[in-house]
């Protein structure tokens, strides 16, 4: 079975907007100011529209965000992949992390390094920057 990375980049992120996790190939903003403007959206969009946001468009990307147990999980991808697929890959990373860090979440004191190991259980979702460099050139 072939599985397609959908994914480019992640982060999760609480509802205080405190990245606890992310993975950037090509980081342009700062992580955390990244993750305080997605809380900050996501709260906006919250009390104009019952749920707040699920996604929104910048040129060729689209982000995408998906909900669970007070944090947000926020992806980029191609405007291309749809964004079911997207939402079905973030609720699968969710239980990962859940299912991985439910301990540490319970007594969680701010140290984010405690999820930094998370790449490894999540590869299989991400693109990686051989594939995006031969996608670009190729």
């Amino acid at each position: 079975m072939t599985v397609v990375k959908v994914l480019q980049d992640i982060w999760i992120l609480n509802e205080s907007g405190i990245v606890l996790f992310s993975r950037v190939f090509n980081p342009k903003v700062n992580e955390q100011l990244f993750g305080a403007l997605m809380t900050a959206l996501n709260s906006f969009a919250t009390e104009l529209a019952k749920g707040g946001l699920s996604s929104f468009e910048l040129s060729s990307i689209r982000f995408t965000i998906y909900k669970d147990k007070g944090l947000l999980f926020v992806s980029n991808s191609a405007k291309k992949v749809k964004e079911k697929k997207v939402q079905d890959e973030l609720k699968i990373i969710a239980k990962k992390f859940f299912t991985k860090y439910a301990g540490v979440l319970a007594s969680w004191d701010s140290d984010v390094n405690m999820f930094a190991d998370f790449n490894d259980d999540i590869e299989e979702s991400l693109e990686d920057t051989i594939k995006k460099f031969q996608d670009a050139f190729w």
